[in-house]
């Protein structure tokens, strides 16, 4: 499972011209806030805990505003080059950081997609790259077919195809092999992947925006919290993603529902947001610890992972008022059928509310989603996916 994110961060901007006199590019506001800042946020709802910026162009308030810290429970590390070397040698510059595998993306653009569907197709000694369909002659063309990426053409040579969204999964070999000096991937590294065959492409028909000129710069302003502002799915967990054995804490009892990793994955791919939420009484009870119920969620994203999908968030109420551990023996509302798990997320991330619903197996679940205001179904079995797929708008 991939877990590191490194964003190019070192660009020069000059076509914003007096917006980046004195800001660095990812550094500028859209929609209020630094754009790098939503780039981060999508990064770390989506797994990759080891971030690493390669900052250049005023890199000292990268490093100001992001060295060291904790974002939404990923680490955050920013390397800083004394000198312009192409993202080919902010590359080379952070070799001995970079995890065997990575996601790499622009620190000036935003592409909504499903990170993890990317990061599951990295080659060996290659790279995966995320593409999509775009209008007018702004940008270079990419030669792709049958899933493979066979080569690229320059803005205005009239060749049709899609662009390169600026989103990679990496092998860190690829970086191994850049020579000194400044270095392009671009222009430098990627046709030769590409030539020897070693580029996989996935097309994506979702939001993308580059903020590198005046015009996408005042259209993100607008497009960026739009698309932000996304349905959510939420899933109960025992007897809806998993077969319910009742007590549920060690990977070893998982076993999967019928179209349950598929759901979630279909979910990622259409741009909602994935959250599940479960009572966990056995922790009151005494059964396991509040430990083994976040082990159990960090396995079960591993699991996702590699199906290319995640959880953005998972919430638990560990509380019932027949427990038998201090501390936990009381009602509590965040237990279904009491709403507060939901409203929690509903307060915490920008839902878009009429369009979002939950997927339950009891009354209980239904009767939470009804006091938080949003859609309740009810799963009885069959294949998740379909059950998922005919409610989604």
């Amino acid at each position: 499972m991939l877990r590191q994110a490194v964003f190019l961060a070192g660009g020069l901007g000059t076509r914003l011209k007096e917006r980046t006199r004195s800001t660095p590019k990812p550094l500028l506001e859209v929609a209020g806030r630094p754009f790098l800042d939503t780039l981060l946020d999508e990064a770390a709802r989506h797994g990759f805990n080891d971030i690493l910026l390669l900052a250049g162009h005023f890199g000292e308030q990268v490093v100001a505003r992001y060295d060291g810290r904790d974002w939404n429970g990923a680490r955050i590390r920013v390397l800083r080059e004394l000198e312009p070397l192409g993202t080919g040698g902010a590359l080379r510059f952070a070799l001995p950081y970079l995890a065997p595998a990575f996601l790499l993306a622009n620190g000036d653009s935003f592409f909504d997609i499903n990170l993890r569907a990317l990061a599951a197709e990295v080659p060996d000694g290659g790279a995966a790259m995320a593409l999509r369909n775009v209008a007018g002659d702004r940008y270079g063309r990419v030669h792709f077919t049958e899933g493979r990426v066979l080569g690229f053409h320059a803005p205005g040579e009239g060749v049709r195809g899609p662009i390169n969204g600026g989103v990679y999964a990496l092998s860190r070999a690829v970086a191994e092999t850049i020579g000194p000096g400044k270095v392009s991937l671009e222009a430098d590294i990627f046709p030769g992947l590409a030539a020897a065959g070693r580029i996989r492409g996935q097309l994506f028909d979702r939001y993308f925006i580059d903020i590198g000129v005046p015009q996408d710069f005042e259209r993100a302003q607008i497009g960026l919290p739009l698309t932000l502002r996304r349905p959510a799915v939420f899933f109960d967990r025992d007897g809806v993603l998993n077969r319910d054995i009742g007590y549920l804490h060690r990977p070893g009892d998982f076993a999967w529902l019928e179209g349950a990793r598929e759901a979630v994955r279909l979910c990622n791919d259409r741009g909602c947001y994935v959250f599940v939420v479960t009572n966990q009484a056995g922790v009151a009870r005494g059964y396991y610890g509040e430990q083994n119920v976040r082990a159990l969620h960090g396995w079960i994203d591993e699991q996702l992972a590699a199906a290319g999908a995640h959880v953005d968030r998972f919430e638990y109420c560990p509380h019932h008022p027949h427990g038998t551990v201090d501390g936990y023996a009381r009602s509590c509302r965040r237990r279904k059928p009491q709403p507060g798990m939901i409203l929690d997320l509903l307060d915490n991330w920008p839902v878009d509310v009429a369009k979002s619903f939950l997927i339950g197996n009891t009354q209980s679940d239904l009767d939470a989603a009804a006091a938080a205001g949003i859609a309740g179904h009810l799963y009885q079995g069959g294949d998740l996916e379909i059950f998922v797929a005919a409610r989604l708008i």
